[in-house]
């Protein structure tokens, strides 16, 4: 390691500690607190995502009730390109089932939560642009 690295390295080790230590000196609440705030949070946007995909899920059956009513007014072409729609809707509204159930026993990461609500909106959206055709 080159002389200048290692002041680098050096000075970038203390900026740390003054850094953690000016932390530890100036902070409002206690570590405990702290984490109790974070986990609020977390636990709040939890929360909201949980609701925004139950919304999701009611919007999904309604629609694609709706889909079958109109889909037996149709040609067999738009018939089959109904029916691939709904099927495809369906799939997104179990797996937001399956999501949602995940999150009441614990088990449901971020990245789920935020495909099942991302393919909720989608399928609703298509459906919809269908429908209105």
């Amino acid at each position: 390691m080159g002389k200048n690295a290692k002041r680098f390295a050096a000075g970038a080790a203390i900026a740390g500690v003054a850094g953690y230590l000016a932390g530890l000196l100036t902070a409002p609440k206690s570590g405990k607190e702290t984490r109790d705030d974070i986990k609020d949070v977390a636990s709040r946007g939890v929360s909201e995502a949980e609701k925004d995909l139950k919304a999701l899920h009611t919007e999904l059956s309604k629609l694609l009730d709706e889909a079958k009513t109109q889909g037996e007014k149709l040609t067999d072409k738009a018939q089959k390109e109904l029916g691939d729609l709904v099927e495809k809707a369906k799939d997104t509204k179990e797996k937001a089932r399956e999501v949602l159930s995940a999150i009441h026993e614990g088990d449901a990461e971020d990245k789920e939560l935020s495909k099942a609500i991302k393919d909720a909106n989608d399928a609703i959206d298509h459906i919809k642009k269908y429908l209105k055709k």
